[in-house]
């Protein structure tokens, strides 16, 4: 095994490494959830911004749950091999931006700490749709939520996202620091908006008296992130020892394409993040509903289907004609469902789109995108669906979308082999799953019931539950690639 890396000293010429001094920059960022795709976006634009124009933002990671990031990491000194994977070759980027990780569970008061110091000006968040607490059926706080409800009846605990940034303003106000911004980084529509309300709720419940400090002092800048980030594999690590002669357990992958938008309301400053490529707009909303509707929308749709059809990555799906034409025709209806977006023409983002996918060198799995679907469908299938329904588009490719995730749901592929669903949901589920007995209509209405999930005016128009129901029978009963196929078939009509 060769050496550790820990500096970015006797390199390979051919590795970008960070154009800056390290030990000179303070962290001004502390973000939660440092994960691959924090990793592989802002923790990479925030290296850019400093090599660029300088600046105390380097960050303070924190792990909410596992320590296993923090591992891989803090020996390194922080340090790992971005490694950017397109169909030209395969480039390795050290980055630099991450100072340490903490861990949570390890040590809760450390990261109150670090919100805390004068210096945090930003607090990020990728934690995950899943974990904002967010009530589907409500919009607002989920109390039984098992990390907000713990946080909530035990004040001398903190463990939730929310928790932290409040105990951190909390201290800051005692302190008498300026306050910082905090920005969602996660795939919610309006998300700086959603994590305000969130948090503002969790503070009239934990501690009134933050309510009025944080609704007149701190920001809450909503953001569009964008960049395939696969898991890392053997051959992840395996690539980067070779191309960088060094161990490096913390390396991420990503593709070439890179898109960041986000709304320029900071209360405290923020990194140049412009000059690696960031673009700050006044209302993140169009390219948010482009992103989730178009690209993620039809992520899910090829997810549940590719799945159940053998594919194993997304690549390998584009390579299936009959899926190509069903995911195609997603993204037109979803497209169809969009307002004009500022600067960007739908057929020319379809079209990259589709090229992304199709990269040879990205193996992104069709059964990661696929976990958690009740926190994804709302915004990615469920919404455009709605739009479409007032406009009087087709519904069918929605129609598709939702029968795709209630034949996953099933949790059994069709040659019986059974698979976790990893669904925040899935005992309910599971009860529909159980109560319908193999019936596909009766899942499609057990599913459809879901409280939260499915809106009354979706599941009631004329013809979408039956239009459900029908490829959820075929699924079921001919398998998935024959429901595919039918479903291309009717795709030119």
């Amino acid at each position: 095994m060769t050496d550790r890396l820990t500096t970015t000293a006797g390199l390979p010429d051919t590795v970008a490494v960070p154009g800056y001094d390290r030990d000179a920059a303070r962290a001004g960022i502390v973000h939660l959830g440092t994960g691959a795709f924090h990793k592989a976006h802002q923790a990479a634009y925030t290296d850019g911004a400093i090599a660029a124009s300088g600046g105390d933002w380097m960050i303070t990671g924190v792990s909410l749950r596992s320590a296993d990031v923090a591992d891989a990491l803090n020996p390194q000194n922080g340090l790992y091999t971005l490694l950017v994977r397109g169909p030209e070759g395969v480039f390795p980027r050290v980055i630099g931006s991450v100072r340490e990780v903490l861990v949570a569970p390890r040590g809760p008061e450390q990261v109150i700490q670090a919100l805390a110091r004068a210096e945090t000006r930003i607090v990020s968040l990728t934690i995950t749709e899943k974990g904002y607490g967010l009530d589907p059926r409500t919009g607002g706080l989920d109390r039984e939520h098992p990390a907000i409800a713990a946080d909530l009846n035990d004040p001398r605990r903190t463990a939730s996202a929310l928790g932290f940034i409040v105990a951190g303003l909390r201290l800051r106000m005692m302190k008498a620091y300026a306050p910082f911004t905090v920005m969602s980084c996660d795939n919610l529509p309006n998300n700086g908006r959603v994590l305000r309300r969130l948090v503002l709720e969790f503070a009239e419940a934990r501690d009134p008296k933050m309510v009025d400090y944080i609704r007149d002092r701190v920001t809450f800048p909503s953001t569009m992130v964008d960049r395939i980030t696969p898991a890392s594999t053997e051959k992840t690590f395996a690539d980067v020892e070779r191309l960088i002669g060094r161990t490096d357990l913390a390396a991420v992958e990503t593709e070439p394409f890179t898109q960041w938008i986000v709304e320029d309301d900071f209360v405290a400053g923020r990194p140049d993040w412009e000059a690696a490529g960031a673009v700050f707009v006044t209302d993140v909303a169009p390219y948010e509903k482009m992103k989730l509707r178009m690209l993620n929308g039809a992520h899910s749709t090829l997810a549940y289907a590719g799945y159940l059809a053998g594919h194993s990555f997304v690549r390998d799906v584009m390579g299936d004609a009959d899926l190509v034409a069903v995911i195609e025709r997603h993204m037109a209806a979803a497209a169809a469902t969009l307002d004009p977006v500022p600067g960007i023409d739908l057929s020319d983002y379809a079209r990259d789109l589709r090229a992304r996918f199709s990269n040879p060198a990205i193996a992104h799995q069709t059964y990661q995108i696929a976990m958690d679907g009740t926190q994804k469908l709302p915004q990615r299938i469920v919404e455009p669906a709605l739009v479409a329904l007032e406009r009087g588009q087709s519904l069918a490719p929605f129609a598709f979308s939702v029968a795709a995730w209630m034949r996953y749901a099933v949790g059994r592929r069709d040659d019986g082999e059974s698979y976790a669903l990893r669904d925040p949901r899935e005992a309910e589920i599971r009860a529909a799953v159980e109560g319908a007995g193999g019936d596909g209509q009766a899942l499609a209405t057990a599913l459809l019931a879901l409280p939260g999930l499915f809106p009354a005016r979706l599941v009631e128009a004329a013809g979408f539950a039956a239009a459900v129901s029908r490829r959820l029978e075929t699924m079921l009963s001919q398998g998935m690639r024959a429901a595919i196929a039918a479903e291309a078939a009717s795709c030119g009509g």
